[in-house]
């Protein structure tokens, strides 16, 4: 059977591409190529705010990601960690930015959907001081246990906690005033568990204290947890989200353990500063769509319990305003008062 190639290479490859399998082949034609055009500003190295310290989540994705955006753009992509205050510094460092698309913030909703909410003067303000570019995934928090907790279920869990009247049954959570705080308080109320909030500056450092056996418990994301599962360190005992997650078939949801409501699942995107060129927004855009429609890229990011999914601008901003309006509502018969 005659078989062609469709693989679009300089001359002297040209016969190094026919002798490929097909599917090598047409997996080499499908392969996201650069955007076209000239460099932003000039070509200067493009920073990426991240608003967590290295190691964590974000800092995991958004290394991946830059990596392919420095490709796609022909121009340096750099990760510029200032974590501190649940994104708050990133946050302000980027709203007094220059608005010439070489600053670029990722971040998840913590920042971006509940910050405003629980903090009276953030120092920014998303909606006047934020242009969405484009959002990249979705991904499930989840309740995890450290390996030295004798717990193999949440029921088991709650039930330990109760019995240690306060002691022991300690919490970490990324940041303050975050959902997985709120999510906390929830659990306690449902199973009648005094449990106890410990925030750090990112889930990072709370990994670490949960696989010291510091703290017995810690709420974070699946790929801030997945490894470490995997491993036998740490054990995820409930996820949020409307269904279970492929990386985690075995654990149930909340839902599933009658706590309903949390269904409305985190994301992750690029945002850039008010007044940001529409030519390098669209530039932007094009290229982490480019990003995202490579095949590596979206496996790299389903194995690790994200879900890859290109959103655009105004996608971002729909899926942003949605979620704040969700947990604006818990956040309020929860009690809480911004401060």
């Amino acid at each position: 059977m005659k078989r062609r190639y469709f693989v679009k290479r300089f001359a002297a490859s040209a016969l190094a591409a026919a002798l490929l399998p097909a599917a090598r082949a047409a997996e080499l034609a499908a392969e996201p190529a650069p955007v076209p055009g000239a460099p932003i500003a000039g070509g200067k190295p493009v920073h990426i705010l991240i608003g967590f310290p290295p190691g964590g989540g974000t800092d995991t994705v958004a290394r991946l990601l830059a990596d392919k955006l420095a490709v796609q753009l022909g121009q340096p992509v750099v990760v510029d960690n200032r974590p501190g205050a649940g994104g708050q510094i990133a946050a302000q460092l980027l709203k007094n930015a220059r608005p010439d698309g070489l600053t670029l913030f990722f971040s998840h909703d913590h920042t971006i959907s509940i910050l405003p909410l629980v903090v009276r003067q953030p120092g920014f303000d998303p909606v006047k001081d934020f242009t969405q570019v484009a959002g990249v995934a979705s991904f499930a928090n989840t309740f995890a246990v450290s390996a030295a907790t004798p717990a193999s279920s949440l029921d088991e869990y709650m039930a330990w906690a109760r019995q240690q009247d306060g002691r022991g049954s300690s919490v970490g959570i990324p940041a303050p005033a975050s959902v997985p705080e709120f999510l906390v308080k929830v659990l306690s109320q449902k199973y009648g568990a005094d449990l106890l909030s410990v925030p750090y500056r990112g889930t990072a450092p709370m990994v670490a204290d949960m696989l010291g056996n510091q703290i017995s418990a810690g709420i974070g994301s699946v790929p801030e947890f997945i490894e470490n599962h995997r491993a036998g360190k740490l054990r995820v005992l409930a996820t949020l989200g409307p269904q279970r997650q492929k990386t985690l078939p075995e654990v149930p949801t909340f839902a599933e353990l009658g706590l309903r409501g949390f269904e409305d699942l985190p994301y992750y995107g690029f945002f850039a500063p008010k007044g940001t060129p529409q030519d390098a927004l669209d530039a932007l855009s094009e290229a982490i769509r480019r990003v995202m429609a490579d095949p590596g890229v979206q496996d790299r990011l389903d194995r690790i319990g994200l879900t890859s999914e290109y959103m655009s601008a105004a996608q971002l901003t729909a899926r942003a305003r949605a979620y704040e309006r969700t947990w604006s509502r818990i956040i309020r018969e929860s009690g809480f008062q911004p401060q």
